[in-house]
């Protein structure tokens, strides 16, 4: 069976160092999926989400342009499985007449479906095998607040989670030394501008 997820955080891996975990989470918002993707796939995800538009197209934007020229569309992404802690993804094109399923990374599908704006699914069973209860930011819950979460329905706590943010600035600011050092200065740029600009609204 399917479950859709949503994404609640993007963060710097302190286990995988030069790799990034993104935070998925089943629709009750209890149950996170944490999946470690490499920095350009977090990289294009964090551009997406904090709208920034890149002088010069990614691989991604590739990707997409080729897509709307020839009028098709991702109409969904699919984690449908994991083997030896390697989540395996493919993405479903469809140009209104035909479906055709395309393997891909999970990094790569999870970027291409915050741009293409389409859902993400995974099955029961990996959400109950690589499932965790964490925080959105990845860190453990003590036994006090999966206590508490469990007797939650409607609460303040929820809406509060919804508002977090889903790139925090250190992230932002651990992008831009990256892009400093593969020399990629218009996406530093880029970056630098954004995070100039999320302290100014703080």
């Amino acid at each position: 069976m399917k479950k859709e997820l949503k994404i609640l955080g993007l963060s710097y891996s302190q286990t995988q160092l030069g790799s990034y975990v993104i935070i998925l989470s089943d629709e009750t918002g209890f149950k996170k999926l944490p999946i470690i993707i490499k920095p350009g796939d977090a990289q294009r995800i964090a551009i997406e989400i904090e709208n920034i538009k890149p002088q010069r197209p990614l691989v991604h934007d590739l990707f997409k342009t080729l897509t709307d020229f020839y009028s098709i569309d991702i109409s969904e992404v699919f984690i449908h499985n994991l083997l030896e802690g390697i989540f395996y993804a493919k993405i479903t094109t469809t140009n209104g007449f035909d479906e055709v399923d395309i393997e891909c990374t999970a990094g790569d599908a999870l970027a291409l479906s915050v741009i293409y704006k389409c859902p993400i699914y995974t099955t029961s069973e990996i959400l109950k095998e690589a499932g965790v209860i964490i925080n959105d930011d990845g860190s453990p819950m003590s036994e006090e607040e999966v206590e508490a979460l469990s007797e939650i329905e409607d609460s303040e706590e929820e809406v509060t989670t919804i508002k977090k943010r889903i790139v925090s600035i250190e992230d932002l600011e651990q992008m831009l030394k990256e892009a400093i050092a593969n020399e990629e200065f218009e996406i530093a740029a880029e970056l630098r501008d954004k995070i100039e600009e999320i302290k100014k609204e703080e």
